[in-house]
C-alpha cells in the first residue's frame, strides 16, 4: 500500500504542475519562452531517455521471463506500438482548438495578466486552429466542459506512465514525475488561453487546469484499481506478464508524446539551439541520475 501512495503522491505531484503554469500566465506580465522552450526540451530529454534505456527494458525482462526470449520481445515491441497507437488516437479525437498542447502566441496569452490587452481576433475562421476568442453565452458551458473533458482523456495516459513507473521503482518514478511536471507547466498555461476566452473568467480558467491536472492522478487510481479487478492481481500486485505489457505501452506513450508534443512545443517557443540544449540536458542528468542509482 505504501508502494501505491507513493506512486500516487508522484503522479499528484506531476498533474498539479498546470495549476503553476495557469497562475504563471496571470501574474507574468511577459511569459519567458526561452524558459520554457528548455524545460519542454529537457522533459523531452528524460522522457527519451529513460523510455529507451529503463522502461522499454524492464518490460523486455517481464515478458521474456514469462513468454520466453523469442515471444517475450516481440510482445513487447508489439505493447510499445500499441502504446503510440493509442495516444495517437486520442490525440486525433481532439480538435486542435481544444488540444492542450497547441501552442498559443504572445498576444493570445496578454489578455489573461493585462486586462487592458486587446483581444485577438481569428480572421481565418475556417482553420481549424483558429480559436474563437469572442465565442460567448449560449456557448460558453458546452465548450469549457468539452474542454475540460478533451484535456482529461489527454492527460489520463501521462498520469498512467508516471503512476506505473513510480510503482514498479520510486526512484524512477521521481524523474519521471519531475519530467512530466515541467511538460505540464506550458500546458496549463494553454489550458488557460481557451478557458479564459471561453469564460471570460480567470478563476475558472484557473480551476480548470488544475482539473485538467488532477486528470492524471484520478485517471491513474482508476487504471490501477481497474487492472487489478480484471488481473486478478492478489494483494494488491499486478501480474509480471500485465506489468511488462505496460511497460512497454507506457514508453511508447512516453516517445510519442516526446516527438509530437514537447519537441514541437520546444521549437515553437525557443530560438536557436534551445530545444536542442534542453534536450540534450534532460538525457544527460537521466543518465547521471540512473547511474547513481545503480
Amino acid at each position: 500500500m505504501q508502494e501505491v501512495l507513493i506512486a500516487l503522491g508522484l503522479t499528484l505531484f506531476a498533474g498539479m504542475a498546470t495549476g503553476i503554469g495557469s497562475v504563471i500566465a496571470f501574474v507574468a506580465k511577459r511569459t519567458d519562452y526561452r524558459f520554457l522552450s528548455i524545460a519542454t526540451g529537457f522533459s523531452a530529454g528524460v522522457m527519451l531517455y529513460v523510455s529507451f534505456v529503463e522502461i522499454f527494458v524492464k518490460g523486455t525482462e517481464a515478458l521474456v521471463a514469462t513468454y520466453g526470449d523469442y515471444w517475450g520481445h516481440w510482445v513487447n515491441a508489439a505493447s510499445f506500438f500499441g502504446g503510440i497507437l493509442l495516444i495517437g488516437l486520442i490525440d486525433n479525437l481532439i480538435p486542435a482548438a481544444e488540444n492542450p498542447h497547441e501552442t498559443h502566441s504572445e498576444a493570445e496569452t496578454a489578455p489573461l495578466h493585462n486586462p487592458m490587452a486587446p483581444i485577438p481576433e481569428c480572421r481565418d475562421t475556417e482553420s481549424p486552429d483558429c480559436h474563437q476568442h469572442t465565442q460567448r453565452h449560449h456557448k460558453l458551458m458546452r465548450m469549457g466542459l468539452f474542454t475540460a473533458l478533451a484535456i482529461g482523456i489527454h492527460n489520463f495516459p501521462e498520469g498512467l506512465a508516471t503512476f506505473l513507473a513510480a510503482l514498479q521503482d520510486p526512484k524512477l518514478g521521481v524523474a519521471i514525475a519531475i519530467a512530466v511536471a515541467l511538460h505540464n507547466i506550458p500546458e496549463g498555461i494553454s489550458v488557460s488561453v481557451p478557458i479564459y476566452y471561453a469564460t471570460g473568467n480567470r478563476k475558472k480558467a484557473f480551476l480548470y487546469s488544475v482539473m485538467s491536472g488532477l486528470a492524471e492522478p484520478v485517471g491513474a487510481l482508476i487504471a490501477y484499481l481497474a487492472l487489478l479487478f480484471f488481473t486478478g492481481g492478489n494483494a494488491g500486485v499486478i501480474p509480471p506478464q500485465v506489468m511488462g505489457v505496460l511497460f512497454g505501452a507506457v514508453a511508447g506513450i512516453m516517445v510519442y508524446i516526446s516527438l509530437d508534443e514537447l519537441l514541437p512545443t520546444s521549437r515553437a517557443y525557443g530560438k536557436g539551439h534551445d530545444s536542442l540544449l534542453g534536450l540534450v540536458g534532460g538525457m544527460v542528468v537521466m543518465a547521471f541520475s540512473l547511474l547513481l542509482m545503480k
